[in-house]
């Protein structure tokens, strides 16, 4: 059985990782014997044309896409033109977006024949196998399909126990060398669960209220295949690492049991992080602390259940003040009954905080709290259109603040951040600025670059070289022809790459490099397990 799977377009902009998710679902696959193929479309364009192509090269008999609900939109168009392509192809969508609309997915698409619900790695061991099958789907817990009559939700799935026992995600079957161009960290997973409540959050819903955690020996045989493949920085992806101090002391024991030096960054609460936990942590290689505080008032953080106070939010930043750890604080705007004061109350705290931190906007996604129970919030939402839900333009209004004068707010708060960014960017262009301004503003500049030829596969067109040519030299033309950027800077960014092994000559062309491939570090581990 061959099965397609598919990463709908995400914005560039907002540093997307490889997708984790997508990757636990085709070792799933892979795992009950099937061809399974990524096609990745964050980091290269779609068309029905390049489906077309791709369907040809590998013809599939299942189609499954994922997605997040800003994405949803454009994952049905992606299947909708699958199915046109391939209409013998059974198509399933997964994912958090699709696990809380499933009603509306299966109503309104009809090129959808199935919905894996929730946690999908054990769902897809039974499911595999019986694909072909339809009969025998309402006997597997945690899918959703169209029945003779009506919509089949079968039994909910319990979570799985033991997260040892998954697959590793199967990353060998993504375009690596485009991620590790764009210089983002790749993400992994140490445990899976959330134990708080926040109402704007599918955490909990999506992956359970008890924390699971993975074996330290076991994340830590993943993270030396990832730095074998080439990546240097670490995104810890879960909801909350420092859900478990013990587990946090033996993940960091292990890596430093094993002399690995890699930078990574995680998600925490202030209410779960102290001094020693922060210098454990800064020793094993952590740079980036991230704390999602929401709100400088009180109030407000009772309203939607954070479970936090300002207090706990002032010693985790002084803790990692203390032990050079840098702290991220991530605050929300347009949360039930927000006013100008709580607003007033929220910059406030930001300023006395003093720390690197950003804003985003409210999204109730479908299955969250504050969605499913919207009359009991001063809050109306103004719109289902998924594709403005991305958390950077209010979709919502409260009784005492407009959606204009919440955006007006993020915009005058970061407003002195743009004005500074933009003396850098005249003082570097006129010869001056200091080394770090100009490493930013070259580091800028260098990912607009990559942007460009990631989005419209640039490559594809400006690798192609004749014998008479200078590979390099024509690579380069072709890139700023496309661009607009200098030939000096795309001579530049070529080299790097190309030094780098992330493009590499192929005949008469260049193409981006294959991922390595990741069956020894798998025999590896499988050696280790046995051990």
């Amino acid at each position: 059985m061959r099965i397609v799977l598919i990463a709908p377009p995400y914005p560039l902009q907002q540093a997307p990782s490889p997708p984790l998710g997508l990757c636990y679902v085709a070792a799933a696959c892979l795992a009950q014997g099937a061809e399974v193929k990524i096609l990745d479309f964050i980091v290269a364009p779609w068309s029905p044309e390049i489906l077309q192509k791709n369907f040809e090269d590998f013809p599939p008999d299942v189609i499954g896409i994922t997605s997040v609900t800003m994405t949803a939109p454009e994952a049905v168009e992606i299947l909708r033109a699958a199915k046109k392509i391939r209409p013998q192809a059974l198509c399933f969508m997964g994912g958090p977006h699709a696990t809380f609309d499933a009603e509306n997915l299966l109503n309104d698409t009809p090129e959808l024949d199935l919905i894996v619900l929730g946690e999908g790695e054990a769902t897809l061991a039974e499911l595999v196998p019986r694909l072909r099958n339809p009969e025998a789907w309402k006997d597997i817990p945690g899918l959703a399909f169209r029945g003779k009559e009506s919509l089949v939700f079968t039994p909910k799935r319990p979570l799985i126990e033991d997260l040892d026992t998954l697959p590793l995600p199967a990353r060998h079957l993504l375009p690596i060398s485009r991620y590790q161009a764009l210089g983002f960290p790749v993400s992994i997973i140490t445990s899976r669960g959330c134990p708080n409540g926040c109402i704007f959050c599918l955490g909990r819903k999506m992956v359970g209220a008890k924390v699971r955690h993975r074996s330290a020996p076991l994340v830590v045989d993943e993270i030396e295949g990832l730095l074998a493949m080439g990546f240097s920085y670490i995104n810890i992806a879960d909801d909350l690492f420092t859900a478990n101090a013990q587990r946090v002391e033996a993940f960091c024991e292990e890596i430093r049991k094993r002399g690995l030096s890699f930078s990574w960054s995680v998600f925490s609460r202030v209410n779960t992080i102290n001094a020693h936990l922060l210098r454990l942590m800064k020793a094993a290689g952590c740079l980036a602390v991230s704390f999602g505080i929401e709100s400088g008032c009180p109030d407000m953080l009772k309203r939607v259940k954070k479970g936090i106070t300002l207090d706990q939010a002032r010693e985790a930043v002084a803790a990692c003040r203390e032990t050079g750890m840098r702290p991220h604080a991530s605050f929300m705007v347009g949360l039930p009954g927000e006013t100008e004061e709580s607003l007033r109350l929220t910059q406030a705290f930001q300023d006395e905080l003093g720390i690197e931190s950003g804003y985003h906007f409210l999204c109730p996604f479908p299955g969250t709290t504050v969605r499913e129970k919207i009359e009991d919030y001063d809050m109306e939402i103004l719109t289902s259109d998924w594709r403005l839900y991305d958390a950077d333009s209010p979709v919502v209004r409260t009784k005492g603040l407009s959606p204009e004068r919440m955006m007006a707010f993020v915009e005058e708060s970061y407003a002195p951040l743009h004005a500074e960014w933009k003396v850098i960017q005249e003082k570097v262009a006129a010869g001056g600025g200091t080394e770090e301004e100009k490493l930013r503003v070259l580091g800028n500049r260098r990912m607009e670059l990559i942007f460009a030829i990631l989005s419209k596969d640039l490559l594809e067109e400006a690798g192609i070289f004749s014998p008479e040519e200078n590979p390099l030299s024509a690579l380069a033309k072709a890139i700023s022809r496309l661009t607009g950027e200098e030939e000096g800077f795309s001579t530049f960014i070529m080299e790097d790459l190309i030094r780098k092994k992330l493009i590499v000559q192929e005949e008469s062309r260049w193409i981006w490099a294959k991922t390595p491939s990741v069956q020894g570090m798998e025999e590896g581990i499988a050696v280790k397990r046995s051990a």
